[in-house]
Formats: structure tokens, sequence, C-alpha cells
């Protein structure tokens, strides 16, 4: 089993044939698109019968005769084409209006049946019409209503027949480079699945049998699939299939329960495979749900499902100039990614990193034209440059993810903190005050909710500085949104534990008890954008981060993951840091919003004048130093050592 990689590998997961042998030509592929004209016959056909079949039950006898009225003692074969081709055009001619017969459905499925169900039933109600309004009465009044639910029947078995010979299972030059996959879950993502497995000519997959945890779907088979059993099940299961690798089909599950199933896999030594989540399938990258990859990184925090109200993202981005500022930044780039998608007039990418812009540009449109005018070249600690931003672009929202991050060299450098976390955010909210910016939205950290450290102390000032915008700004809204640690993110402890794993460790851990908040990048930006449109101006906007994530219990499952021995070593808790982090102040009082994964919480102002000018040479201590202050007169407990 090799190790987690912090690449996208959602593409490359499918098993390659042996290296020996070259691979097969892909099977043929049966269509299930109706040709127009053969099941046109076949309906005409089965009207006819079908009110014959009726005419015999009204009339209490199916004989025919050669007269054209009802009184010749059976049903009247003059009468009986007449009507048989009369519902026919009808029923050719509503069927175009459903597209019946020009491919809108897949030929035997359930989204055919009721446009076949209406088609069959206005034909029906159509010959009952012309029958009560005709002089001459062919067939007994009431045959058609009897009729259509006997055309119904017999165009639907039809129907089912043409997609059973069409999917059945053949023989496949494939079959000796298929892995077989024991699916877990049984529900709609499983069973879609399974399907794709069976009938796209181009997989290397082949459902060999589900388990679920639903005791109502234990007699359930689907695709040729037997569920086998609960997930407990799974080397029993794994056994009888003959399975060659497992395979985790749900968008959402929670991190214990992924843990678990990757380390029952790993007892029986089979890999370990899943389904993209959401996001990724929607993300214009035309994945699908057989993509299956391996587990990364990112799937260890569980999946759960964020639901987000796109049309008020929408209205708040679409048709707007839209800057974001640390734009090659992880959250910055993501930030960019997801806005892109709800058109917007511009959208303006500003950072000090020319290479961080050219790899952004890269991931969004396979470009990387860096003389666009939308792309800026910026540091948010020049504020002359900055207002020539402002004024080229007049964005009207402003998303503001520039900052100093990494805890340990911001306590070695609480000057750089400074000056780009506070002074930076001071230059930002100016340029957009003075430009009648209409919505601002500050990117914080939990590290600010109670500052034990120079970023948290540097990022609490920066809230306040939002909030002492909202206050005097003549409009607009002014928020802040607090989030912990985004996984896989450049520098973040995921690409260290990966690294030292590769080098034969030890990994080091800072304590056996430390406790960190995770979100995925794709679930934080998604609730920051939601944020944007919930939050009350002058307050900060708190994302739920879920339950805090062990730090050591991380290590460990990339170390069982990378299939080595390597030795955990603790080095205990560095300057600035913390056993566990919090999203709240102690005091703070938060207050629901318009989404269950979203809280609000008061920020004290800090007014303009009590951020001192960057004087220049000044010792870092004393930078510390302003911003305790400062901190102090936010009645804020602050125990950063001086």
């Amino acid at each position: 089993m090799t190790i987690f990689s912090l690449r996208d590998s959602s593409r490359a997961a499918r098993p390659a044939p042996p290296a020996q042998a070259p691979s097969p030509p892909a099977a043929p592929r049966r269509e299930l698109q109706p040709v127009t004209l053969p099941f046109a016959l076949f309906d005409a056909l089965l009207w006819c019968f079908g009110l014959w079949i009726a005419s015999g039950l009204r009339l209490e006898t199916p004989a025919l005769t050669a007269g054209r009225t009802l009184e010749a003692g059976g049903t009247p074969i003059l009468g009986l084409l007449l009507c048989a081709a009369i519902a026919a055009g009808v029923h050719v001619l509503v069927a175009r209006l459903f597209g019946l017969h020009q491919g809108r459905h897949l030929v035997g499925s359930f989204d055919e049946l009721l446009p076949l169900a209406l088609v069959v039933g206005a034909t029906a109600l159509v010959l009952t019409a012309l029958g009560a309004v005709a002089g001459e009465r062919m067939l007994p009044l009431t045959a058609p209503l009897i009729a259509a639910p006997v055309v119904l029947v017999l165009a639907g078995m039809l129907r089912y027949a043409v997609r059973r010979a069409a999917t059945r299972a053949v023989p496949d030059p494939r079959s000796a480079c298929t892995a077989r996959a024991l699916i877990v879950g049984a529900g709609e993502v499983g069973r879609s699945l399974a399907d794709s497995m069976r009938h796209d000519p181009s997989s290397r997959w082949e459902p060999a049998a589900f388990l679920d945890d639903d005791p109502r779907k234990r007699n359930l088979r689907h695709a040729g699939a037997p569920v086998l059993g609960a997930t407990g099940d799974m080397r029993a299961a794994a056994i009888a299939s003959r399975a060659d690798v497992v395979v985790i089909a749900t968008t959402v599950i929670s991190a214990e329960a992924l843990s678990a199933l990757t380390a029952r896999a790993g007892e029986i030594g089979l890999p370990v495979r899943i389904v993209p989540a959401l996001p990724e399938m929607l993300d214009g990258d035309r994945r699908t749900i057989h993509d299956l990859r391996e587990i990364q990184p990112q799937d260890l925090l569980g999946r759960r499902a964020v639901a987000t109200d796109l049309s008020t993202i929408s209205a708040m981005l679409a048709g707007r100039t839209v800057l974001v500022t640390g734009a090659g930044g992880s959250i910055g780039a993501e930030l960019c990614r997801q806005i892109s998608t709800f058109a917007p007039r511009e959208l303006v990418m500003l950072d000090r990193d020319e290479s961080a812009l050219h790899a952004l540009l890269l991931s969004m449109g396979g470009t990387a034209d860096l003389g666009r005018e939308n792309m800026e070249l910026a540091d948010i600690r020049d504020a002359e440059r900055l207002e020539a931003v402002f004024a080229a672009h007049r964005p009207e929202v402003v998303f503001h993810a520039a900052a100093l991050k990494h805890v340990n060299m911001l306590e070695r450098s609480p000057d750089e903190a400074y000056k780009t976390n506070v002074l930076g955010t001071h230059n930002v909210l100016a340029a957009a005050r003075r430009h009648g910016v209409e919505r601002f939205v500050n990117i914080s950290t939990d590290k600010a909710a109670d500052p034990h450290n120079v970023l948290g102390l540097s990022k609490r000032i920066a809230e306040g500085l939002t909030a002492r915008t909202a206050l005097t700004a003549p409009g607009g809204s002014w928020v802040s949104v607090r989030f912990g640690n985004v996984l896989a993110t450049r520098g973040s402890v995921l690409h260290t534990f990966i690294a030292q794993i590769e080098r034969g460790g030890p990994v080091t851990v800072t304590d056996p008890e430390v406790t960190r908040y995770f979100m995925t990048v794709s679930e934080a930006v998604q609730l920051v954008l939601q944020a944007a449109v919930v939050g009350r101006s002058g307050t900060a906007m708190v994302l739920d981060m879920g339950e805090p994530v062990p730090i050591a219990q991380l290590a460990r499952q990339l170390i069982e993951a990378s299939g080595r021995t390597v030795e955990i070593v603790y080095t205990g808790l560095r300057p600035g840091e913390k056993l566990h982090e919090v999203l709240f102040a102690p005091g703070e009082d938060s207050a629901a919003t318009g989404h269950p994964l979203i809280s609000g919480v008061p920020v004290a102002p800090v007014d303009l004048r009590d951020v001192p000018a960057p004087v220049a040479p000044r010792r870092a201590s004393e930078y510390l130093t302003a911003m305790s202050r400062v901190c102090d007169a936010m009645d804020l407990p602050v125990a950063v050592g001086l």
C-alpha cells in the first residue's frame, strides 16, 4: 500500500492490466436510445392488439367479423383497423410532444414510465371522444379506456425486454484484468457506482458484492451483486465474493467510520478506494462517480454535507467586480476558483507572489497569462499600490485572505506579523472604504478567539479593525470569518508528517493530547461565501469546524496508510502553541445566523488611530508590545510573553 499523496489522484485510481499484456479493446456497448420508426410501429401494433382484446372483453367474444358495425356479431375488422390507425397516429403525435421516441429518456427506465403512461392515457381519451361524437360506432365506446392499461403493460414489457437485452452481461475480453469490487454502501451512490462498473466499456471494475449496515437491505441484489452483510462482516464478504478491492461508496461519512473501514480492509490486505466527494464531482472537471481514487488526507476528517444557498451567493457575486487578496494562497486560490463559477463581471486576483498567481491561473483554466488586467502583483503593506489597484478596478466585493499564518515563525518575527496582518489589513480596509466597497470579508483564524501567540494577536486586531470600519463607513457590510486549520494547505501539518514518513521517520508531534480543528479547503470556502451573505456587519462569523482532531491519531493513520513502521516522537509544545484551540473567547456570546454551521460573535472595534504608524527602525519587541496594548484596550486577556 502506498503512502497518501497530496496531489489530486481522483483520475488515476483504476487498476491497470498486467504489464505484460496489452490493454484489450473495449467491449461493444449497446445503446439504450430508442429508434423512432421501430418503436412507433411496435406501439401501433400494440394498440391494434389492445383494442381487439378490449372489444372482445366488452362484447364478451373475441371473434372478428367482416362487417363495419357492432351488429355483425363480433369486433368488426374495418372498425378495429380504423380505430387502431387513429390510435397509432394520435399516439405518435403525442409521443413526439413528450420526446418518447426521440431519446429523451433511456428505454425501459423509470424516467420513461410516466411519459409513456401519459401518452397512452391521452390516446385513449382522444379515441373515446371521437367515438362519442362519431355517427357510426366502430368499437364499443369504452374499448379505448379498457385497452389503455393493456397497451401500457405490453409497451412497458417490450421496453424492459429491450433494456435487458442491451444491458445483460456478455463475455468480456477485459475480464482477465478486471478488479472485483466489494462496495461499502448499497444506497443510491453505491448502486449507481455498480451500474457504472457494469455498463461502462472503459471500466476496469466489476461489482462483486455490497456491504451495508441497514438491515432492510440484507436481501438486496443489484447489478448482479448481492448484499453480503454489514461492514463488520468485511472479511467474510471479501472471501465469499473473491474481492480484490474495497470501494467506499458514499459522499458523506464520518472520520471514525472511514478510519474503521480502512483499518478492516488493511487487516485483510485489500486496497481501499473511495468515490469523489460531491464538490469534486461538480467542480467542472468532468469527473464522474466511477472515477475512484485512493484515500486522501482530507478524507481522514470524514465528509459531512455542507448545504449552501447558491441563489444568495450568486446574487452577491454575479455581475459584480470581486477582488481577492492573497489569491495565490490556499484559501485565496480556492476562493477564486469558486467565485469564478458565479459569473462575476471581473475577478481581480491580487498577490505579492507572481509564481503563486501563475499556478492559480493554470489550475483555473490551463493557461497562465499573467499580463491580463485582472492579475495584480501587489503587497498589501504598500498603501499607495493598493490605492492604485482599487482605483483601477473599483471592486464591489472584497475577500481579504492575504496574511502571514505560521505560528512558530511569527513568534520569532512579531514585527512581520504586525506589518502584514495588522497594517496590511488596515491598508486594504482603508482603500476599500474610500472606494465604496459594498461587502468586505476579512479571513481570520480560530487563534484570534483567545490569543496566546503573535498570530492570534495580529488577527484579532485585524478583526477589530474590520469591526471599526463597519462603524465608520457610510455603508456596506464589513465582517470577519473565523475558522481553524485548513487541511493539506502549503506548510500544513500533513505536509510535515508525509515528508517525515517518506524519509523513514520519526514523525514529530508536540504532545500526545494535542488537538486541532481542521476543515477541507473546499468546505471552508463554501462556508466563507455563505458567511459573507448571512454575516451582520461588524461581527465575526465563526464556522462550525466539527470535532477537534487528535494530531497523534492523524499521524498514526498516515503511518498505517504508508505501510511502513515509523516512530512517533513527542517534542513538547513550543512557544505560542496551545494544547487545545478554541473558536470562542471566554465570555463571547455566539448568536445563530441563517446557516446552521455559522455563528456570529461581537468584536470590539479597534480605532485606526490606535494602530501605530510603521516607523523604522523599530525592534520586534516593540511591535509585540503595541499589539498587546491594543488587545488590552479590547479587554482581551493576553497570554503572550513579552
